[in-house]
């Protein structure tokens, strides 16, 4: 694809999943992304497979340099780095940026293009804002979990690390709105996000029917509170199971005919929404009644042919070889072997089916300091005293083992 963010430099500063998912996304895009890590490298990567999962996934096609920013040496090189940067990102701890000399007002007013983007857990103004933050407990405290799972069941936490991934895209519009407007203008910004804003920005819908109903939204499994059927389970005779939605009165009398069961749109019971949602169990019993004594892809096919929403409960390895998937060029080929994920978006009808893995610790340490240049003698010193790492040098604890 024409890579819209061509030439553009990106500072990531990082850890496991939020700003490092930004700046994936800026990757895509076409950003030089530069990932600066610590010489032990993004926490992520000493936790298993867990963290090497996230490594990959919100790494491909960054380089990295590993830099220990404790040191004066470290300091400079971030310094250098700084002054050929259009975005930084990162996702310390309130406060912590300030102690590492890398505060947004400090660096804005030495560069004052600077798009400075960053994620916290609860936000900087509010009580919780030194809090350490995880995905985990912005679902726990923000209504996610409380939402998710059957009605007289625990809460759940949804399946994927939804805080995170939200306000990765949070902060990448965040970004790319501070840059259209530093084209305008020339002025850079502070684009502030966190886990906390993100989750709750994701249930607008949630919020309007609180406030329209007075009545706290309540944990209920599948199913809509306010509408019925839909996004309804219902289990096909072969052990599968499928959603259905079909709550409009159009829509539900056409599922009533394609079940073969017309007079159900006139029964007190379900002659409307209200009702419906009154009589929800004694609907979905009439549908498994039906629709449970055919397979699963009999009751999709009935289902489509009436023009009714419905899906198939699938697990992950059927999203993986599903031919719309395949067709739609979302999957791009990793450098490693692998496949990856790339842009959800297409630009001009396309999009790139390539993608650079994600790289070692301190892969590109060497080529970056050559950049700013420099020397190699340099370089060695910097090696030399733990300053960088790099495969120019073994790291401490694999030299120590």
């Amino acid at each position: 694809m024409n890579e819209p963010l061509n030439g553009l430099r990106v500072i990531d500063f990082g850890q496991y999943i939020a700003a490092p998912g930004a700046g994936q996304n800026l990757a895509d895009l076409g950003a030089d992304v530069i990932k600066v890590e610590p010489p032990t490298g993004d926490q992520a990567r000493g936790i298993g497979h867990f963290g090497t999962a996230m490594v990959r996934a919100n790494n491909r096609g960054k380089r990295s340099i590993a830099v220990d920013l404790r040191t004066p040496a470290g300091q400079a090189i971030v310094r250098d780095l700084l002054a050929s940067a259009d975005v930084l990102l990162h996702n310390f701890r309130h406060g912590v940026s300030e102690r590492l000399g890398l505060g947004p007002e400090s660096l804005l007013g030495r560069h004052p293009r600077l798009v400075y983007g960053f994620v916290t857990g609860f936000g900087t103004r509010g009580p919780s804002a030194y809090r350490v933050g995880l995905d985990i407990a912005a679902q726990a405290e923000f209504a996610v979990m409380d939402l998710t799972g059957a009605a007289d069941g625990d809460p759940q936490r949804v399946g994927f690390p939804v805080a995170d991934v939200l306000a990765a895209q949070a902060l990448t519009s965040g970004v790319l709105a501070a840059l259209v407007r530093r084209a305008a203008t020339g002025r850079g910004g502070i684009v502030e996000t966190s886990l906390m804003e993100a989750v709750v920005h994701a249930q607008a819908a949630t919020w309007a029917e609180y406030e329209l109903s007075g009545d706290v939204p309540r944990r209920r499994g599948n199913g809509q509170a306010l509408a019925a059927p839909a996004a309804d389970l219902v289990r096909t005779r072969d052990g599968g199971a499928l959603v259905v939605s079909a709550y409009t009165p159009s829509k539900f009398a056409a599922l009533c005919r394609a079940i073969d069961r017309p007079e159900l749109a006139d029964d007190p019971r379900f002659a409307s929404n209200q009702a419906r949602v009154a009589h929800r169990q004694e609907l979905l019993d009439m549908l498994h009644a039906t629709l449970g004594r055919l397979d699963r892809d009999e009751a999709l096919a009935l289902l489509r042919t009436a023009g009714i929403v419905c899906g198939s409960v699938r697990r992950f390895d059927e999203v993986v070889d599903d031919p719309d998937v395949r067709a739609s060029g979302l999957i791009a080929r990793c450098g490693d072997g692998g496949t990856a994920p790339t842009t959800p978006f297409s630009l001009d009808g396309r999009r790139s089916a390539i993608t650079p893995p994600a790289p070692e610790v301190g892969e590109h340490t060497h080529a970056v300091l050559a950049e700013l240049g420099r020397t190699e003698a340099q370089i060695t010193a910097l090696a030399a005293n733990g300053t960088v790492v790099g495969p120019f040098t073994p790291h401490k604890e694999t030299a120590a083992s």
